[in-house]
């Protein structure tokens, strides 16, 4: 019997005690706040940042969303960084992406004091993830990995394939699945005979952007599956990276798109700026 890991239902419970460390933190004078930027006027991007601040409300955590022209030179994009940088409020800082391509995403993401960095994409918060010495975790493989944890998935010895080489997912979730002593491949566009290798996944980890790119002949019977992709269909229905009706009568547990690892990222990234603004505080005395 398939198990479907209910992001939606666990980000409720990891929120509520969110909030309770919010209150507390509080009542010590300190009030956490996080500055959200975004580009241009993609309405997906929109859409997410209009997810953020509402969870930020929600958790009594203060939000500040910056929305600048599509056209937006590089130099006043980086001294508003900076700026926030210096600003002693803010704790968090997110840059939601992507930028548009005029604009330099990783020459930009490196202006992001690291001790704000709550998306964990600056060098050295990636570096210190590398060095298994992590600061700000990126929020979606974070997630990831709290779903494991609460059902209990065991990843020790197992054979994890991630599909999807990017550093918001790919890369950082494939280095926690390390820390965790699994084995892992990791699969891209160049990859060949993919279905051979996620054929042999015990934890198969799909963040590409295709919609329903992963059938059911491409998994193994009884893996996890674990749909990171949002795609829309013609008709406006959300789905994921794989095909969930046909991919859940063969996996041991799966996730559902929409409700699975989406409201885990907009969790992390709450818990993400708590931990910034405890931080910051133990850092200024």
């Amino acid at each position: 019997m398939t198990e479907i890991l209910d992001g939606k239902l666990l980000s409720f419970k990891i929120r509520e005690n969110i909030k309770k460390d919010v209150e507390v933190l509080k009542n010590r004078g300190i009030s956490p706040c996080l500055a959200v930027i975004v580009v241009g006027y993609n309405k997906a991007s929109l859409k997410y940042v209009s997810f953020k601040e509402k969870a930020c409300k929600e958790l009594g955590i203060e939000s500040m969303i910056f929305k600048l022209p599509e056209n937006t030179e590089e130099i006043n994009l980086i001294k508003l960084i900076e700026e926030l940088n210096n600003n002693q409020r803010i704790n968090g800082i997110l840059i939601q992406l992507p930028l548009p391509s005029h604009l330099d995403q990783n020459a930009i993401l490196e202006k992001i004091s690291p001790f704000k960095d709550v998306d964990g994409f600056t060098p050295y918060c990636l570096g210190r993830l590398l060095t298994d010495n992590p600061l700000f975790i990126p929020c979606t493989p974070k997630g990831v990995l709290k779903m494991f944890d609460e059902y209990k998935i065991a990843l020790e010895g197992k054979h994890a394939v991630v599909v999807g080489r990017s550093i918001i997912v790919g890369k950082p979730l494939s280095l926690l699945l390390l820390r965790k002593n699994a084995t892992v491949s990791i699969c891209h566009s160049r990859t060949r005979n993919l279905t051979e290798i996620t054929k042999k996944a015990d934890i198969l980890c799909v963040a590409i952007g295709k919609e329903r790119f992963i059938s059911a002949d491409m998994i193994k019977e009884g893996a996890v599956v674990i749909d990171i992709g949002i795609n829309v269909t013609d008709t406006g229905r959300v789905v994921g990276d794989i095909d969930f009706d046909e991919v859940k009568k063969k996996a041991s547990y799966i996730t559902p798109v929409p409700g699975g690892v989406g409201p885990m990222t907009i969790a992390m990234l709450m818990e993400n700026t708590v931990i910034a603004a405890k931080l910051q505080k133990e850092l200024s005395g």
